[in-house]
């Protein structure tokens, strides 16, 4: 894989650590700023909501984990088939999640994908003529 890719599949890694750390353990603080529009559902909507919120935090804990896990596979081959794997479910959960929660998801998810897809689809490493 080459080091651009391996640098965007690190950098969407951190992204879901810091989407982890977020929905598990500063949904209630931080929630209302960054989702506005759901406080205008229920006053305590982010206190109610916090138990689901950490379990989907959970979820991007392990994501997160196999990202970045996925960025130091020595074997191109399999970096690159797990890196692929990886981000086309970030692909399909950031267009889930723009078109049932919010448009930023898109953004925030989605495109960060499409992006580190097509590195790796596209650039060929240097010493990986045989990952192809």
């Amino acid at each position: 894989m080459s080091k651009p890719a391996k640098i965007v599949v690190f950098l969407i890694g951190l992204l879901h650590l810091y989407l982890c750390v977020f929905e598990m353990f500063l949904w209630e603080a931080r929630g209302p700023i960054v989702f506005p529009g759901f406080s205008a559902l229920h006053a305590d909507f982010f206190q109610m909501t916090k138990a689901i919120a950490a379990n989907q935090g959970l979820y991007n804990g392990i994501l997160a984990v196999a990202l970045l896990w996925a960025a130091f596979i020595r074997d191109s081959l399999w970096q690159r088939r797990i890196s692929l794997y990886l981000l086309a479910g970030v692909l399909v959960a950031g267009i889930y999640g723009a078109v049932t929660v919010d448009t930023k998801i898109l953004f925030a998810q989605a495109i960060p994908a499409t992006v580190g897809l097509a590195l790796i689809l596209f650039l060929k490493s240097r010493n990986t003529a045989t990952a192809s």
